[in-house]
């Protein structure tokens, strides 16, 4: 019987990391949807790349208060992961804390554990009052109404909780090791927790241990509960940040990639010797579809920008169309493919593994085309995402498919373009009259 807590632990443990597993499992699969492209080169800067934006925050601290902030939660949540280490192995082999024999390298570690958990709890309230005290511009955008806004402030939630269990347990275990109980060794600095103690004044020994357990339990479900429901929410991007950097863009922003079929085709009517009537070759690559008009048109690295949104914000903030209150918002754009990415995924998974079509589009059913013609294609959104996140390129995408495919460009577009092939410039005027400007006086 004293073994059996050891395997209830060890039963919650492959049930939480088993539906952790097949979560990423389906996330694979539908971000596998997307069209294939190579992004293995120059694999030097991509580590460079990652290091610097994901794992160094870089980008995060051009706004110095949310990113110290979230500095301090994201260190939080990388350092701590240490305890939670010694908690799986406690849990597994029914020692206590099995690191103590470490000495003082101990005692330092959950000191800084305890000082970490105390400024994310800080850092956690400041950020729940910006969302809904302040209520900061980017925050009550309408894309964050309903289950956005919801999963904002329940991850804000579940982190308290968690930190607070965890000095909870540890206050409790300070207590213990006070009155000298069997197995509380000695072992631990608790800057933190031990002024939690006047709590325990008066408390029986039998009851701090039910009180540690209890906290300790509670903190290590919590942790795998957490890590479950991220698939759910957009602090999925703890996970996806680093592979989203490491294949985000290494050419300079505002750099477009010409299609192949197109450029082909010009070359070939810029060459003096080439037969303007001669078949294609048969090896020739034909694309089916110019641009996308639903997710399984985009390329996969789009799909992982989708899933990798923080939906922080500052990509819509920093969109001039939306600050002249233009319906676009990339934050939205990025939001709505993970939306019918989702919905695509589920009817591919019902399917055995083939889509049925349901009628719907991202073009239109989630993104309108005057969000598409809304956006001056500046790159601010791209500069501003702390993740290498490019909504840009889907917009680019989605429109290319209505002018190339649908030939549904607003008018003025057509107009131009139409002077840029007739006059060969995008205004009305006859090409011999180009140069009269230099004429004048």
């Amino acid at each position: 019987m004293s073994f059996l807590p050891n395997i209830i632990f060890g039963l919650i443990l492959i049930i939480g990391i088993g539906f952790f597993a097949r979560n990423i499992g389906r996330l694979k699969s539908v971000i596998a949807l997307g069209r294939p492209e190579d992004l293995t080169d120059q694999s030097g800067k991509r580590w460079a790349q990652m290091a610097r934006i994901a794992l160094g925050q870089s980008k995060m601290v051009v706004r110095p208060i949310a990113g110290i902030m979230h500095i301090i939660v994201y260190l939080g949540f990388i350092i701590i992961n240490i305890e939670v280490l010694e908690i799986i192995l406690d849990g597994l082999l029914g020692t206590h804390r099995i690191f103590a024999p470490l000495g003082k390298a101990y005692d330092v570690l959950i000191g800084t554990f305890e000082i970490l958990a105390l400024l994310v709890i800080l850092a956690v309230v400041i950020f729940w009052i910006r969302r809904n005290v302040i209520r900061l511009q980017r925050f009550i955008k309408p894309e964050m109404k309903g289950w956005p806004k919801r999963d904002a402030d329940y991850i804000l939630y579940i982190e308290v909780v968690l930190m607070l269990l965890f000095l909870t347990m540890n206050g409790a275990d300070y207590q213990l090791q006070q009155l000298q109980v069997a197995d509380y060794i000695q072992a631990g600095s608790f800057p933190v927790s031990q002024y939690l103690t006047p709590i325990f004044n008066g408390v029986s020994a039998d009851s701090l241990v039910l009180v540690e357990r209890t906290a300790w339990w509670l903190h290590i479900m919590g942790i795998l509960f957490f890590l479950n429901y991220l698939y759910y929410s957009k602090h999925l991007h703890i996970l996806l940040a680093f592979p989203n950097t490491y294949y985000g863009s290494l050419e300079p922003k505002g750099k477009f990639k010409n299609l192949e079929a197109v450029t082909n085709e010009v070359k070939l009517m810029m060459d003096p010797t080439a037969d303007p009537f001669a078949a294609p070759p048969a090896d020739a690559p034909v694309p089916e579809k110019f641009g996308a008009s639903d997710i399984m048109d985009l390329k996969w690295i789009q799909l992982l920008n989708a899933y990798t949104c923080t939906e922080c914000g500052r990509c819509t903030s920093e969109c001039p169309a939306n600050q002249t209150g233009k319906k676009l918002s990339p934050r939205a754009i990025m939001m709505a493919t993970r939306d019918r990415a989702e919905e695509v995924g589920k009817n591919v998974l019902q399917n055995k593994g083939s889509f049925k079509a349901d009628g719907k589009q991202l073009l239109d059913d989630y993104i309108s085309r005057e969000e598409l013609w809304a956006c001056t294609s500046c790159n601010a959104c791209v500069e501003a995402c702390p993740i290498s996140i490019d909504p840009l390129s889907i917009i680019m995408d989605m429109r290319q498919y209505l002018v190339m495919e649908k030939s549904e460009a607003p008018t003025e577009l057509n107009v131009m373009m139409t002077n840029i092939e007739n006059n060969g410039a995008p205004w009305p005027f006859n090409q011999m009259d180009r140069l009269n400007w230099k004429n004048e006086n």
